[in-house]
C-alpha cells in the first residue's frame, strides 16, 4: 500500500457505490483508480474536476485499476468551486488533460506544474480570464513541445502576435493581455489544434463550448 497525491481528471460511476476515477499522479503519471463506497464512506464531491486528494493506493494482480482508500481532499479550493467561471475553466482543463495525457504515461513535472497552476487558479480573485491560454502552453512545454512563436504561427493563423505576447510575458502580464471572449475560445481552440498534431491524437474537448457560452455572457471572465 502506497500513499499518494493525485489530481482528479475523469470520474465513471461504476454500479451501485463505486467510482472508476482517472487521475494524474506524481509517481506515475496518468492513473486508473476503483474506488467503493462512494456516498457512504467517500463524498462524491470528491470527485470535482481538478481536485487535489491524498490516498492510499493498493495495486491489483487482476485489474489495471488499482484501489483507492481513505480518500481526503488536500486542498479546499473554495475559490474555484464558488466561482461559476472558475468551475468552467477547471472543467476544460481537467478534460484537456484526460484526453491528451494517456494512461500510464508520466511525463516528469507535469504533476507539479497542474498543481501549481490549479492552487494558483483558487488563489486569484480576478482578472484570470486568460488563464487557460497560458495553462494549454504551460501544457505544451511539459509535453515536450515548443511554444515558440515560429513554431505555433502555422496553426494560430491571425492570433500568432498574440499568443506570442503570453510566451514572452510573465503570469501576471499575460492575466492582463486584452482579449475579447471570441478571441479566447479561438486561440485556445487553435492550440488544441497544435497539441492535437503533435500527439496524434484527437482532442475532442467538449467544455470548450461551456467557456465560450460564459466569454459572451459576462465581461469578467
Amino acid at each position: 500500500m502506497n500513499n499518494i497525491d493525485l489530481i482528479v481528471l475523469h470520474a465513471t460511476k461504476y454500479g451501485e457505490n463505486s467510482v472508476v476515477l482517472h487521475a494524474l499522479t506524481r509517481e506515475y503519471g496518468r492513473k486508473g483508480f476503483m474506488v467503493k463506497g462512494v456516498g457512504r464512506r467517500t463524498s462524491a464531491s470528491l470527485f470535482l474536476p481538478l481536485n487535489i486528494l491524498e490516498a492510499d493506493m493498493v495495486e491489483s494482480h487482476r485489474s489495471s485499476l488499482a484501489t483507492a482508500r481513505k480518500l481526503v481532499s488536500k486542498h479546499s479550493l473554495m475559490g474555484i468551486r464558488n466561482s461559476i467561471s472558475k468551475n468552467a475553466m477547471t472543467m476544460f482543463v481537467s478534460e484537456v488533460l484526460y484526453r491528451v495525457v494517456k494512461d500510464g504515461t508520466a511525463e516528469q513535472g507535469l504533476y507539479e506544474m497542474c498543481e501549481r497552476n490549479i492552487l494558483l487558479l483558487d488563489a486569484m480573485t480576478d482578472d484570470f480570464s486568460n488563464f487557460h491560454i497560458w495553462f494549454l502552453l504551460e501544457l505544451i512545454v511539459e509535453l515536450g513541445f515548443s511554444p515558440a512563436p515560429e513554431d505555433l504561427a502555422p496553426f494560430l493563423g491571425q492570433y500568432a502576435e498574440t499568443v506570442g505576447k503570453f510566451v514572452s510575458s510573465q503570469f501576471s502580464e499575460a492575466m492582463l493581455i486584452p482579449l475579447t471572449g471570441e478571441m479566447r475560445n479561438a486561440i485556445a481552440g487553435k492550440l488544441l489544434k497544435y497539441i492535437e498534431h503533435h500527439t496524434e491524437s484527437s482532442v475532442n474537448v467538449n467544455s470548450l463550448r461551456v467557456l465560450s457560452e460564459l466569454f459572451q455572457a459576462s465581461s469578467h471572465i
